[in-house]
């Protein structure tokens, strides 16, 4: 029987783009923390020794935009001078502007509408005990792993990443783990030989072990591929707010929308319509009723209500899709106000999120990850 494959990756909260995103989440997290009604479209840009913010921001808050920029490339790790990307020397520009008043305008609470058009997705499955897609789990898992290592280790810096491959049945069951790829910044003191047999050993090994399966059945392993990866970081690549995407859902196993999350506050339905998706799909897949599962949804700005709902169990589902569909709508308010309400939005949460993804995250306690409509929706369905 041929291999049928699929492959997430992941990247640590060293890598340039997720350094910009927890800059601007951070942001936010300061301005939610005394303005909670604060309006947030912040972003990031970092390169060698530069730092740029800019966006729209019209909030009560007092914020030092640079001492934050700054504070999160220390606690990230960046404190070298020699690695091009230091928090004291950094050169730190802002170009921040208020939010358009026409955008506003849709906003407001008279209006209740959504912040702009768009599509979202959000998926489950039951792959992991998270109901998350086992390649981008293990993926995550291993950046994790490495940046606790890089904590512990004076040869390691802070930018990597990780890419999984994981084998599936004919059923679409994961069956075991094809093919693993790290790689990790390092100073050049630390041999590559040394490096390999390090990362095999300490962030590899345990992390498969972790999901039951073993490093030596792993048909493929590739420890910093090129043989070199001292020049990283910022100052070895641009980084910018928004472009790991898919690091931030769910490795590419199920759709993604049209937005990046990081650096806005939840009335843009790019982050909190991405995040109530998750918490329909989870709930289809934990009441039982389908495998796997995949929700979409559609506004139009300055709308409060949903232009469309879509729910594809990819013929997993044990009744048809569109009753899933009609009981998501009696059980879920879509509306921009009320998941904004009930998965509790307007909390500084968003610093956390930056890294390592934002669905899946049971560790943070997001109320999203949550699974308390399961009996709701079995109800409805049944009812139907």
């Amino acid at each position: 029987m041929e291999k049928r494959l699929f492959t997430s990756e992941c990247v640590t909260t060293g890598h340039p783009d997720k350094v910009a995103d927890r800059i601007s989440d951070s942001i936010l997290d300061a301005c939610l923390a005394q303005d909670p009604d604060s309006r947030v479209a912040c972003e990031t840009l970092v390169t060698t020794n530069f730092c740029c913010v800019c966006g729209e921001i019209t909030t009560k808050a007092n914020v030092d935009y640079e001492a934050i920029a700054r504070q999160v490339i220390r606690d990230i790790g960046y404190t070298r001078p020699e690695d091009g990307f230091c928090a004291d020397t950094v050169e730190f520009q802002c170009r921040i502007h208020t939010q358009s008043p026409d955008i506003a305008l849709g906003t407001n609470d008279h209006v209740g509408g959504a912040g702009d058009q768009g599509m979202m997705f959000g998926g489950a499955c039951n792959q992991t005990p998270e109901y998350m897609p086992l390649a981008g789990a293990v993926a995550r898992a291993l950046t994790n792993r490495l940046t606790q290592m890089v904590q512990e280790n004076p040869y390691l810096r802070p930018d990597g990443k990780a890419q999984v491959t994981v084998e599936f049945d004919e059923a679409g069951r994961p069956t075991g783990v094809e093919t693993v790829v790290v790689s990790i910044m390092h100073s050049p003191e630390f041999a590559i030989e040394n490096l390999r047999q390090y990362v095999k050993e300490m962030v590899i090994a345990p992390v498969l072990a972790g999901y039951h399966f073993d490093m030596r059945d792993v048909d493929h392993i590739y420890i910093n591929p090129t043989g070199k990866f001292v020049v990283g970081g910022p100052a070895g690549d641009t980084g910018l707010t928004g472009r790991k995407i898919i690091v931030d859902s769910y490795g590419g196993y199920f759709c993604h929308g049209g937005g990046a999350f990081s650096g806005k506050d939840p009335t843009k339905v790019d982050r909190s319509a991405a995040y109530a998706t998750r918490w329909v799909a989870k709930n289809i897949v934990a009441a039982g009723l389908a495998r796997q599962c995949e929700v979409q949804v559609a506004y139009a700005i300055g709308v409060a209500k949903p232009v469309s709902i879509m729910v594809d169990t990819f013929g997993t589902g044990v009744v048809a899709d569109e009753k899933i569909e009609q009981a998501v709508e009696k059980v879920f308010d879509l509306t921009p106000a009320a998941i904004i309400r009930d998965l509790d939005l307007r909390k500084p949460i968003y610093r956390k999120l930056a890294a390592y993804g934002h669905m899946g995250r049971e560790d943070l306690g997001v109320k999203w990850e949550n699974t308390d409509r399961v009996d709701a929706l079995k109800a409805a369905v049944a009812a139907l």
